[in-house]
């Protein structure tokens, strides 16, 4: 080995151990890559390939060494997505965040390249992956529903765009239950107004919602319960016509019922 050779090798093996370190530390663990090797992104990355499954952390360092030393090789960019998608797969809170980053930083250094598309749904996928039920908090949700809708909005020809398509509906479903939740519980605890609020927001913003007869009801309900009877009459109807099977069909039409008996009380009287 003459002596260029060899300071390369030295310098390949200390930017490893660097990038080692700053990734929490290598212990006893070593990468050792000849000069042919260390002077091939192709080579590089094909060791990063066969690594990466065992050994995560090791993979993800020749990786890195493809971007430092040829980043504008089309292997740099195969080694960005790769180390994306192995904290990804990680899954846990911080490596979600570490993989939309990874992604993020793909978009930036190659804007037209045919996976951008790809790099931009995983970030979406990276806070759908993390929602909450119903009821908590769904800040997740908001961020992976803009997200989604960023892929369409950038990339419309994609197939990830049709695959957006479908997590939004699923995103706003979320949502949509979310809202409903809550003012059902504004409702139990009687604080009518306040339900009254939620689920209109409900009606006007995720029309396409699964539940549609429940928030009509409620909106019912809740008018009703603050004596705006006329207010209430729509929903309660469209509970009836639109809903005749479901369970709350017969619940409306006491309502209507009771609604028309107070009209028809003596004024003073009605109950």
């Amino acid at each position: 080995m003459n002596r260029h050779s060899t300071l390369r090798t030295a310098a390949v093996l200390l930017s490893l151990l660097s990038l080692c370190l700053l990734a929490g530390g290598c212990k006893k663990r070593s990468v050792e890559i000849t000069p042919d090797t260390s002077s091939s992104d192709e080579a590089l990355f094909r060791i990063g390939e066969a690594t990466i499954a065992k050994d995560r952390e090791k993979g993800i360092l020749y990786f890195r060494q493809i971007i430092d030393s040829f980043p504008k090789s089309f292997y740099a960019q195969r080694a960005k997505l790769l180390i994306a998608d192995a904290y990804f797969r990680k899954g846990d809170e911080s490596s979600m965040i570490l993989a939309a980053a990874e992604y993020r930083e793909f978009i930036r250094s190659y804007p037209y390249s045919p996976s951008a598309a790809y790099a931009q749904y995983q970030i979406a996928m990276t806070f759908f992956k993390k929602v909450l039920k119903p009821g908590r908090d769904q800040a997740k949700t908001i961020q992976a529903l803009a997200e989604f809708r960023k892929v369409i909005t950038d990339y419309p020809a994609s197939d990830q765009a049709k695959a957006s398509q479908e997590m939004i509906k699923d995103c706003e479903e979320r949502l949509a239950r979310h809202a409903a939740t809550v003012a059902r519980q504004y409702h139990t605890q009687k604080a009518y107004r306040a339900a009254i609020g939620r689920l209109t927001e409900v009606m006007t913003t995720y029309p396409d919602y699964s539940r549609m007869d429940e928030v009509y009801f409620y909106l019912g309900s809740s008018h009703f319960r603050v004596g705006q009877d006329a207010q209430a009459v729509p929903y309660f109807t469209k509970v009836v016509s639109d809903y005749p099977r479901g369970k709350l069909a017969k619940k409306s039409t006491q309502f209507l019922q009771q609604i028309e008996a107070r009209k028809k009380a003596p004024a003073g009287k009605a109950q």
